[in-house]
């Protein structure tokens, strides 16, 4: 059903993005690529992937469309095995129970899940969001590494009047604020925005954001809030959303 060939390091961002938030996905395969929508089992962040078929060094699927269920963990459990320079054969029987990975002499049968055990796609909420900006990834992630060191929450807070952008982390006795301005943000829509999040979460999102060029941010006042960035050179795209926590009065 499905033939393809993709390098080692687009392969395990893609596994890497999916596992921050889920252990399984439903993943559909067109002739145009692959894509995702899922969310995690306490509904509090969604994950999107899509990655075009010109990502992959080959990519032949049989049939106009097929859907697969994929665990996550077992393709994880097999990572470390696979190398930097390898190129992965995917070959998905006609059956769609079995999926083999080739790579390194090694290969690797994996059954795949029955997509009826697979809660189905929920649908990606139409969010108006005061800001909209863009940051470096790894500004973002290192922000978040250093928050987790004083509690387990974070805001994230734009000005609307100074064009600036805050994560601020408050634990008991410590806190960690984080400031970025000027060429360090570029802004698509700027105006006053806050909503406290989970660094739990953050932290699981926060190894494909770091890998980044730029993160596109929008932002509400105790709204979700929403991830996006390229990978694969751009044949790719990764999509975050995640609910707030409610501050006590």
């Amino acid at each position: 059903m499905l033939q393809a060939t993709i390098k080692a390091d687009i392969f395990r961002e893609t596994i890497d993005a999916i596992s921050a938030l889920v252990n399984e996905c439903r993943l559909h395969l067109t002739a145009s690529g692959i894509r995702t929508i899922t969310v995690d089992t306490s509904n509090v962040a969604m994950v999107s992937l899509e990655l075009a078929a010109s990502a992959f060094e080959s990519y032949t699927l049989s049939t106009e469309s097929a859907e697969i269920g994929l665990d996550i963990e077992k393709i994880r459990s097999m990572m470390g095995m696979i190398g930097k320079a390898d190129v992965i054969s995917l070959d998905l029987d006609d059956s769609g129970k079995k999926l083999k990975l080739s790579f390194g002499g090694y290969e690797y049968s994996i059954t795949l899940l029955d997509t009826k055990t697979i809660r189905k796609d929920p649908n990606a909420p139409n969010l108006n969001l005061p800001a909209t900006f863009e940051i470096a990834g790894v500004m973002f992630n290192d922000a978040i590494k250093a928050s987790g060191m004083v509690s387990d929450k974070i805001s994230l807070a734009v000005s609307g009047e100074t064009r600036v952008f805050t994560m601020n982390a408050e634990g008991d006795s410590d806190r960690i604020k984080r400031e970025l301005a000027g060429e360090d943000v570029h802004y698509i829509t700027c105006a006053d925005a806050r909503s406290l999040f989970s660094l739990d979460y953050l932290k699981d999102m926060g190894k494909s954001i770091s890998r980044a060029e730029k993160v596109q941010i929008r932002l509400g006042n105790d709204h979700p809030v929403q991830f996006s960035f390229e990978y694969a050179e751009g044949k790719g795209k990764i999509g975050y959303l995640l609910a707030p926590r409610i501050e006590a009065d």
